[in-house]
């Protein structure tokens, strides 16, 4: 009986205790709440809201400010309103104090209200003209980049097409020691060009190459070809360091069957300089991406004045018919004949020439297709009259050789 009363007596002490405690918690809370109701009610409270919130929908404005001043005529209202209030706001911002955040609360919160409406409007075109601006970015990085990777891929087709077997890369050093040893062995060219270099009845050929080796192939080739070789000419064009080592080569192994050739430097070519040239203004004016030998082919007319047809061949070319049947071809009044090769995509237009400036845009079908060019038969009488190299200077005056063409 004793234990059970004092038993009762506990629980009634701990349930005292436990309900004092809550008395005590809930009076703390009420009075936290009511001091945080007080804090947030005072002027200085509402002053740092109000004027955070004013100065943070200023900036808002002023940025999409900045964006509708890029946007076309229509949004020069927005640009206006945009303005209008975050000039307003700013200016409301710097008059607030704990004076004045009554009188001016109301005005301030209109503003904002305002000033979201007009922020939620723009915000989807704002979106939208990022996102563009951001892909036009990415666009123009992407084609920098494929100009730079064809640039470097048009180095290495260079490098690779002039590269020759271990054994023969240094055959033209080894001609020209040859010619330094023995100068007397190897006659320069004569003074007075034999008749037939000039001879418009004869079959004239051309090749533009700083390979010894594959001109000699080209050459030879031919002359086995042809019925009478004695009616070939071919004229060698080359870059002036190259030329002793073809003279030395071709006086140990003269031209078979009495095939005619004529060994020239582009140097020694009158009027091919930067006075009339823009491809020399280029070369001269540093543009290393251009090769000299590769523009020759626009200048046939000017090295050839006495001629009316020339067939260009490739240093590639390895000849295995008669080629006499050329001059028979009737281009009908076309400046070029050639072979096309086109298959699906391959050889177009689009391959060879630079569709992205407006010049070639505006001139060429890129779907057209394009022609092999190891055999090209040119009409050079069409050709003066159609007025081709003039138009290719023009072209040349407009934009660069590496900018108008991948690879020519």
């Amino acid at each position: 009986m004793a234990g059970g009363r004092a038993s009762a007596r506990r629980r009634a002490v701990v349930a005292a205790v436990t309900t004092l405690i809550l008395l005590a918690s809930v009076s703390f809370l009420l009075s936290a709440t009511a001091t945080s109701s007080a804090a947030a009610n005072s002027p200085a409270s509402r002053l740092a809201v109000v004027q955070r919130h004013a100065e943070d929908h200023a900036a808002v404005l002023a940025a999409y400010t900045a964006h509708a001043s890029h946007l076309s005529a229509l949004s020069a209202s927005q640009t206006d309103a945009f303005l209008s209030i975050s000039s307003r706001l700013s200016a409301l911002a710097s008059r607030l104090s704990v004076s004045t955040v009554g009188a001016l609360e109301k005005e301030v919160k209109a503003q904002v209200k305002r000033a979201r409406s007009l922020a939620g409007a723009a915000k989807e075109a704002f979106d939208t003209q990022s996102k563009i601006q951001k892909l036009s970015d990415t666009v123009f990085a992407v084609g920098e980049q494929l100009a730079r990777a064809r640039r470097g891929g048009r180095m290495s087709s260079r490098i690779a097409a002039g590269s020759t077997p271990k054994s023969l890369h240094c055959l033209a050093m080894r001609l020209l020691e040859a010619r330094l040893a023995n100068a007397s062995a190897v006659p320069d060219n004569p003074p007075v060009s034999p008749p037939q270099f000039a001879d418009p009845s004869l079959h004239h050929y051309t090749v533009f190459s700083d390979n010894v080796l594959a001109v000699s192939v080209v050459v030879a080739s031919a002359a086995r070809a042809a019925a009478d070789p004695s009616r070939h000419v071919f004229h060698v064009v080359t870059a002036p360091m190259y030329l002793p080592a073809f003279r030395v080569w071709f006086s140990r192994r003269p031209p078979p069957l009495g095939v005619h050739v004529q060994l020239l430097a582009y140097s020694d070519l009158p009027f091919l300089n930067a006075t009339n040239s823009p491809v020399i203004r280029q070369i001269e004016g540093g543009n290393r991406d251009v090769a000299l030998l590769d523009y020759l082919r626009f200048y046939l007319p000017d090295m050839f004045p006495a001629l009316r047809r020339v067939v260009l061949l490739e240093d590639d070319v390895v000849v295995q018919k008669d080629l006499a049947a050329l001059w028979q071809v009737d281009l009908d009044g076309k400046v070029n004949g050639a072979v096309e090769m086109c298959f699906g995509g391959f050889r177009r237009y689009r391959k060879y020439l630079n569709f992205t400036q407006p010049i070639v845009r505006d001139r060429f079908n890129p779907g057209a297709c394009a022609w092999a060019y190891g055999v090209n038969v040119f009409d050079l009488e069409a050709w003066r009259q159609a007025g081709c190299t003039e138009l290719f200077h023009q072209y040349m005056e407009m934009v660069s050789c590496a900018d108008l063409c991948y690879n020519l």
